[in-house]
């Protein structure tokens, strides 16, 4: 692999470890821990080449960032206890970037994860619920400003101002950096789920690039809402969504061919699934339901249940999930529930009663350019016999996708619906 290479996949998958770790160091300053890992990765990229990428990239790029982090205090003179913080810990890396040492893994247990005292600390409730969950999705997803606009479907101009307001309103507030007490939980932990669920959403089905799915984030998600489990034994939620997480990853080898297409649901090889991860995620979900009535993960968490459990896509019970789409929409009434709701109400149904609904959401700004809106359009019309406006619809959604692997897939879907198979 090349030097180049090795950064950008060290940025992609350390990159929030080592954040969160610096942030720790730095006393809970996100803007400059930010800055200093931004200063590390042009480091890198000015000295691998020439020295060789390092034997751990991860504790290479995290002591590099702290003596940035000295000399931009320095400059600013900011000489109080960050700085002589960070001048013990340097003194104490002494040579450690030559050596099979990481410090961003000195204390990873489920408590005291830097990540988690980030993700807590993003969001917190002084910030808008919007900017926490952006916020949160940046730092710890290792996404960039465009997949985090992508993900709330937002210009990416206004997203990279929420977050640089967000970056402020942490400093000028003070927020911790450490998990809240147990009284403040409870209320904490809504805007952490939307965090994890968001980042699991992005690995599932990435916003850009060439490859349909990133692994890496459904796993990070994934591991993320075993700590939350752990901190939160009787949050009814916290094991919902980790149910979903894992009834929908448990499908992942069946959802890609040899060359990385996407396999449609109909069409993927039930004997792929991970049987594991579904009665784990099972026990989850029943877990979560003896703790409280369904709340919105949980009932997604059923909804992927059926899907899970059905030994064909012809046997999938599609009322059930309707109706429970149905039960969704009452409690979370956004306009990507109404269109899940739609395109099982199709199978329910009729293609046509589920284009009645997306009909519904036609005067939705957010959901112009939504992929899987324009998709399921076009996939309704198709299965309706209407063949000349499923193809606007596929050339519309083509245009709007930004990942390779779904405009390949919906190109080919094209083909099919022009030449009338099903």
């Amino acid at each position: 692999m090349t030097p180049s290479g090795a950064l950008e996949r060290a940025a992609r998958e350390d990159g929030p470890r080592v954040l969160a770790t610096l942030v720790r160091h730095l006393g809970g300053d996100l803007a400059l821990a930010e800055d200093a890992l931004q200063d590390a990765y042009a480091v890198a990229l000015a000295t691998w080449p020439r020295d060789g990428v390092p034997e751990i990239p991860a504790a290479w790029l995290t002591t590099t960032a702290r003596r940035r982090a000295i000399d931009r205090l320095r400059r600013t003179r900011a000489l109080d206890e960050r700085l002589r913080t960070l001048e013990a810990l340097a003194e104490r890396d002494g040579s450690a970037v030559t050596h099979a040492h990481d410090p961003t893994m000195d204390d990873d247990t489920s408590l005291t994860d830097d990540r988690l005292r980030l993700l807590f600390a993003c969001c917190h409730p002084s910030l808008a619920l919007p900017a926490r969950v952006a916020l949160t999705v940046k730092s710890l997803g290792g996404l960039s400003t465009a997949q985090t606009a992508r993900a709330f479907l937002v210009p990416e101009p206004t997203m990279a101002a929420r977050l640089l307001r967000a970056r402020r309103k942490i400093a000028h507030a003070r927020i911790p950096f450490r998990v809240p007490s147990d009284e403040l939980l409870d209320e904490r932990m809504r805007g952490v789920l939307a965090v994890v669920y968001l980042v699991f959403t992005e690995g599932h089905t990435a916003s850009d690039g060439d490859a349909l799915t990133r692994p890496d984030l459904c796993a990070e998600a994934i591991r993320l809402g075993r700590l939350l489990c752990e901190l939160m034994p009787d949050d009814a939620e916290a094991h919902g969504l980790l149910a979903l997480m894992l009834f929908t990853d448990a499908r992942r080898a069946a959802r890609t061919g040899s060359d990385g297409e996407p396999i449609d649901l109909r069409d993927q090889d039930r004997r792929l699934w991970d049987r594991d991860a579904i009665a784990e995620a099972t026990g989850l979900l029943e877990r979560s339901l003896r703790l409280h009535e369904p709340g919105p993960y949980a009932l997604q968490a059923g909804i992927a249940l059926c899907h899970d459990r059905a030994r064909s896509f012809g046997a999938t019970d599609w009322g059930w999930i309707a109706s429970l789409y149905g039960e969704l929409q009452r409690l979370q009434p956004t306009p990507v529930v109404a269109v899940n709701r739609a395109v099982a109400v199709s199978f329910a149904r009729t293609p046509e009663a589920g284009l009645e609904l997306l009909d519904e959401l036609r005067d939705e700004r957010a959901l112009r350019d939504y992929v899987p809106l324009l998709a399921a359009r076009a996939d309704l019309l198709r299965r309706a016999g209407d063949l000349d406006a499923a193809d606007a619809a596929y050339a519309a959604a083509i245009g709007a996708s930004a990942n390779a692997a779904q405009r390949d897939d919906l190109n080919r879907r094209r083909q099919r619906s022009r030449s009338g198979r099903a």
